[in-house]
């Protein structure tokens, strides 16, 4: 499938500078003191020797990881690709073809993760990050007839059952796991190649997400968008993490759905069917990315279109029907996690900081520059939401951009809310954080490459002071 016209781009709307550069660095700020607040008082309860201490269950909230100032052989490329996107991000993604574009910000997205991964070093940042414990790569030696395997992969759930499945698999629909057995089969064995899966597909969302930018709000905003969706935070926990390839899932199921809606690409029919076989395939990964519903409805009541719900959900249903048949009934699967869920570290960890928690993980895997970009996305989507009610033209404008922001934090805010999202959510929620840098999109241009250094200095810090988990 390729995009309707030829390498002329179609007209958009250029996102104007929006509110003044104040309010950007003082929601950067909040955002900051908001983190710095959430783990000092996160710190207290750990570690303060009354109350609650030891239920929050993380070495150094509200991240999950330990306190390990490191370097190692990714440290040069890292601080090579942000110093490069840094300078030239900008320029060069105003210049370059439509095309081209995309590919370099694959090549640059997947740099980025690599060299991330590998300050851990190649065995602790990518071989052994699938075969720890609760991993998947520990349970795909019991399917040898997936079958039957699936057909009982519920009685395994619980901790209780006997021969439990460990903590990621039963934590997932059978879809997660089943990837790695697949890769298992073809001669992919071992945590080195499942790595190697997760970091290459975790990068290509890089570029769903400017495809569905570009679909939704144009061409410039798109340009805009792509030093910042390429040079985010999040890479941390996306590199080797199953939930990167989630992440990625995701973002090429509505980046497809957003092409059909717009009807911008040759086959509307066809980029539905995918979509919707990508999202079915979702929800069979994840049990809580069934709220990706929610920006995925937003982009077909913006467009105004139900053209490709049919397409969509016909996939979807085979995705559904082709596990139920083999005997893995969803309903069941999440019902028993959700027992699961309190049979461990959750039925202790209070909802009450982790409400907060979660959020200012999402605030460290977003960056600051997504953060004050969210701001103004908001005020767009707030301005979006007026004009589709007037009827006005809702074609490709940045105001659509805000509409999808605004439709991802809700989704956020349900996951948030739910109460099974305590704690880790700097990797569970990346399939939603990955969005947000976009929404830097919208900053004046100007001060492009101040917030980029803020991101890249963020992802720097991060993965060298600690070592993530998971």
């Amino acid at each position: 499938m390729t995009e309707t016209g030829t390498s002329q781009e179609a007209p958009a709307t250029a996102p104007s500078e929006g509110p003044r550069r104040g309010g950007d660095v003082w929601t950067a700020v909040l955002a900051a003191l908001f983190v710095t607040g959430v783990a000092v008082i996160g710190w207290i309860l750990e570690y303060d020797g009354e109350g609650m201490n030891g239920d929050l269950h993380v070495d150094w909230p509200p991240l999950y990881a330990d306190w390990l100032p490191h370097a190692g052989p990714g440290t040069p490329a890292a601080v090579a690709v942000a110093v490069a996107v840094v300078a030239y991000g900008p320029s060069v993604a105003a210049r370059l073809p439509w095309r081209w574009l995309t590919v370099v910000t694959w090549l640059t997205a997947m740099a980025w993760t690599w060299s991330l991964a590998l300050i851990d070093g190649w065995q602790r940042g990518v071989a052994n990050r699938l075969t720890s414990e609760h991993e998947y790569l520990n349970d795909i030696d019991r399917f040898t007839d997936i079958g039957a395997t699936l057909e009982t992969f519920t009685q395994h759930i619980l901790m209780a059952a006997d021969n439990s499945w460990e903590a990621h698999v039963a934590g997932h629909p059978p879809g997660a796991v089943l990837t790695f057995v697949a890769l298992d089969r073809i001669g992919l064995e071992g945590g080195g190649w499942a790595g190697t899966w997760c970091i290459t597909v975790a990068s290509t969302a890089a570029v769903a997400i400017l495809i569905a930018v570009r679909a939704l709000a144009g061409a410039e905003t798109a340009r805009r968008a792509a030093p910042f969706v390429v040079l985010a935070p999040n890479a941390v926990l996306a590199g080797a993490s199953a939930d990167g390839y989630f992440a990625a899932v995701a973002a090429w199921g509505l980046a497809l759905l957003a092409l059909a809606a717009t009807r911008t690409v040759r086959a509307p029919a066809a980029a539905a069917l995918a979509a919707g076989l990508l999202l079915g395939l979702l929800v069979y990964l994840s049990y809580g990315l069934t709220l990706m519903a929610i920006p995925a409805l937003a982009i077909l009541v913006y467009a105004r279109t139900a053209r490709p719900l049919p397409y969509v959900l016909a996939a979807a249903l085979a995705v559904a029907a082709a596990f139920t048949l083999t005997g893995f009934y969803w309903w069941e699967g999440y019902d028993l996690l959700v027992e699961r869920y309190y049979e461990g570290v959750a039925e202790n960890r209070p909802y009450s900081y982790w409400l907060w928690g979660n959020l200012g993980n999402a605030v460290l895997m977003a960056g600051l520059a997504a953060v004050a970009g969210v701001r103004r996305a908001v005020v767009r989507g707030v301005a979006g939401v007026r004009l589709w009610l007037a009827r006005a033209d809702s074609g490709a404008r940045p105001e659509a951009l805000g509409v999808f922001i605004i439709a991802m934090l809700l989704a956020i805010a349900a996951a948030d809310l739910s109460g099974m999202s305590k704690a880790e959510t700097e990797r569970i929620w990346l399939p939603f954080t990955v969005w947000l840098p976009a929404a830097a999109a919208l900053l004046p241009r100007g001060d492009h490459r101040y917030w980029l250094a803020a991101q890249a200095a963020l992802a720097l810090a991060l993965n060298h002071l600690l070592m993530t988990s998971w």
